[in-house]
Parts: C-alpha cells; structure tokens; sequence
C-alpha cells in the first residue's frame, strides 16, 4: 500500500485550523457567563498584545485649517511616542466649536492604492486622479460622510500606510506589513498591537478637544479599518459604538484558508484562544453595528452571517441583544451607509 504523501503547506495548515478550538471560545448562557469569559479573555489577549509604546505629551500643532462644505477641515501633527508622529486629519461642523459634539473615530482599510486617510476623509488631489473612482467604489469617505452629518471626525494613516509608508512600498513584491510585523516581533513589538497604540492616542487627543462630548465617541471601519475598530472598541471603553464593515468572518477561512490578511491584522496564536466572533462578542454591551456585504468577495457571505449569528448568541447572553445590529446589504466590499447614520445619531447623539 502505497503511502499518502502530505507535502502541501496550505494543506497542513488548513487541517490544523480544523483541529483548533480556542480556549475562549463562547459557550455562556447569561450574564454571569459572559462577564466571566469576558474578563478572562480580555486578560489574555492584553498580555498578547505584547509591550506598548511610552505615550508622551500630544504636543498638537495645527499646521492648516480650511473651511469649505460646511466643514472646518484640519490637518493636525501629534506626538504619540519618542519615535513617531503621526498627522490626522479632523474635520468638524461649523459650528461645532459653540457646541459639544460627539466624534468618530474613522479608520482606513487595506487599500491597494495606500492612500489611507486621504480616502476616508474625501481627500481629492489633481496628483492622484484614481481617488475619486475609489471614493465612489467602496463608498469610502465616510469619515466626511459622518462630518457633514455633525460628528467631529478624525483619521490617522496607520503605520506603513499613507503619509507613514516611507513612499509607497519600500518592499517590492513584499507586503510591507508583513515586512513591519517580522522587524517588530524581533523586537518584541506586534504591528497590531503598535496601530491599537495610535488609535487610543487619537482617542485621547478627542478628549482633549473642547467642542467633543468625550463620554460620545465611537468608531467605524471598512475592512482592515473593521479590524482596527474591533479592537479598538473592545479595548478602550471609551468608544461608546462601533460600526465594523466587512470584517465579518472566521480566521479558518480567511486567513488560514484564503491567506487573506497581514502583519498588520493578527497576534501570535490569536486563533488558539479565539475566533473573531468573539473578539466583537467583547464590545457588548455597547452597540455594535456589523455592515455584511452580499457579494463581498473578501470575507463570503456565508462566513460573514455565521459570524454575526455568534456574535448575536453573545450579545444575547450579555443581555444586551438589542444593542447588536446588521446591516446585511445587497453589495460588496464597502461601506453601506444603509443603518450607520441613524446608528451613530442614536447612541452619540441620544
């Protein structure tokens, strides 16, 4: 009898996520069920998550200001750690300096074109004529979106992205975060873990603005921007809702199956001790809004439902099952906009 040869790596890893059950993957029933899970699995991802950064003072400085669309647009340059700055973009309603606002949190997905928060933030530039077609395609800026409906909005580029990608990728034929990931974990740093840093410094930076009602602040996604919300939501309670688009899925499909991540998106045997359904499950009780594309080629929509059915179970056992929405939209990989406005105007605005 003839032995079967095993020589296929994509084989071998796919019949190792088959085998996987993460240690904290939810099985609750309650209330009392879910605060334990959550307290012990928040634990394990924090010690994870590895070393962070030192933060020192924002030190902000506004380098422009423009008005224009109802909008005062600012271009701001912040101090997160002794080795790295960042500029965000914040934009505000006119009127928003009379006022306290809720803010948004908008974060940039995985974009081939590296434009990062340009995109998000409806950055137009006669340099890039591609930004627009983009724009439209995944209905993307919706951090202007969220603006022009009265959230003070802000975007960062996420590191080797944008502003912060060193001109575009210094690594041909490589994926740079997969390049960033492995120079990080020789040092002990995790990408992930590095852009979670930055995103609770804009956190911080929100709170500190005069015209943001700090106990109002949420964040959304579209994509890679779904899982830096994700984790930031279920890190940093000040975010108050989240809107995760396109980020619906299972890491045995794609990520182990399809091979459809990067450095920037994962932990070191993240999957040994949970699955993405519950890494949303944390977030409750706050509301969740989950966007699921029909025709979304990146996360199916199969696995995407399968997700949120879990994530509701959790909610439910949270006693929180009113708190979790899908939009499950007839569209692909994008921002839906169908529930997301009157989501954010009924948890930020009250």
């Amino acid at each position: 009898m003839q032995k079967k040869q095993k020589f296929s790596m994509i084989e071998y890893f796919n019949r190792k996520a088959q085998a996987i059950e993460p240690k904290y993957r939810f099985k609750g029933q309650n209330k009392a069920d879910f605060l334990k899970w959550q307290s012990a699995l928040l634990s394990e991802l924090k010690q994870l998550l590895g070393k962070m950064p030192t933060p020192v003072l924002l030190d902000p400085k506004i380098i422009s200001e423009v008005e224009e669309d109802g909008l005062i647009k600012q271009r701001v340059l912040l101090d997160l750690e002794e080795d790295m700055s960042v500029t965000a973009l914040v934009y505000m309603p006119a009127s928003a300096r009379k006022k306290s606002c809720p803010a948004i949190l908008c974060n940039h997905g995985h974009a081939f074109s590296n434009f990062g928060k340009d995109l998000v933030m409806g950055v137009l530039d006669d340099n890039f004529p591609q930004r627009p077609s983009e724009i439209q395609q995944f209905n993307y800026d919706y951090g202007l979106q969220m603006a022009k409906r009265g959230y003070v909005t802000m975007a960062i580029d996420y590191r080797g992205f944008g502003e912060r990608s060193d001109g575009g990728n210094p690594y041909p034929g490589r994926d740079k975060c997969n390049v960033h990931f492995i120079r990080g974990n020789l040092m002990g740093y995790n990408l992930l873990a590095l852009n979670i840093f930055d995103a609770m410094r804009c956190i911080d930076y929100l709170c500190s603005l005069d015209f943001v009602n700090a106990e109002r602040i949420g964040s959304m996604g579209l994509s890679f921007g779904g899982t830096m919300t994700t984790w930031i939501a279920l890190l940093d309670k000040r975010i108050k809702a989240a809107d995760i688009m396109c980020y619906s899925c299972r890491f045995k499909k794609f990520a182990v199956a399809d091979g459809n991540f990067c450095g920037s998106q994962y932990l070191p045997g993240l999957f040994t001790l949970c699955d993405v359904p519950d890494l949303h499950g944390l977030i409750a009780p706050r509301p969740l809004l989950a966007e699921i594309g029909m025709h979304d080629k990146c996360f199916l929509e199969s696995d995407a439902l399968s997700c949120g059915e879990k994530v509701k179970k959790i909610y439910a056992a949270a006693g929180a099952s009113e708190n979790y929405e899908v939009d499950h939209f007839d569209g692909g990989h994008k921002f839906a906009g169908n529930k997301a406005f009157d989501f954010f105007d009924k948890y930020l605005k009250g």
